[in-house]
């Protein structure tokens, strides 16, 4: 069980540091912590109805504010009518930490998804083989049930508060 947990938890270490690092960026998602922010002027296609200006910018969640004038306020923009342009600041994560947080948010209908479970499934093995680590009974295995035991009342705390 050592020589397994070794060399698995070896062959591992870089995608853990990956989901180490993404997840630490995916608990700040609700800021902008840390967000390139730009500055986009498109000019959409004449017919752009308002109510498909969400779609033509590729914005999710795309709620109009105000129109005034002919001018469409949305948060973090406009679009002038008449004109045809759009001016907005777009909001994106740094080009590596936007493909580790997608890696980690992916879905079963992307083609790796196999290799994230394959991940979480060696996670799982590593939390059982650790209980194999250490001869039952020694000194060293009390307390390593002593920290799992705190371990499990920290994970329970935090899933109830």
């Amino acid at each position: 069980m050592r020589v397994y947990h070794r060399y698995l938890g070896f062959f591992l270490a870089g995608i853990m540091a990956v989901y180490a690092l993404s997840g630490i960026v995916l608990i700040f998602r609700d800021t902008d912590a840390f967000n390139k922010v730009t500055e986009v002027k498109k000019v959409l296609p004449e017919g752009t109805d308002v109510k498909d200006l969400g779609k033509a910018l590729e914005m999710k969640r795309f709620n109009v504010d105000k129109i005034e004038d002919e001018i469409v306020y949305f948060k973090g923009g406009t679009y002038d009518q008449t004109t045809r342009t759009a001016v907005y600041t777009k909001k994106e994560l740094p080009y590596l930490l936007d493909k580790m947080t997608h890696m980690h948010k992916a879905t079963s209908s992307k083609p790796l998804a196999f290799l994230n479970i394959f991940f979480g499934v060696s996670l799982f093995f590593f939390v059982l083989s650790s209980f194999w680590m250490f001869i039952p009974g020694t000194s060293v295995f009390k307390k390593g049930l002593y920290f799992a035991l705190a371990g499990l009342a920290l994970t329970l705390l935090m899933l109830f508060i």
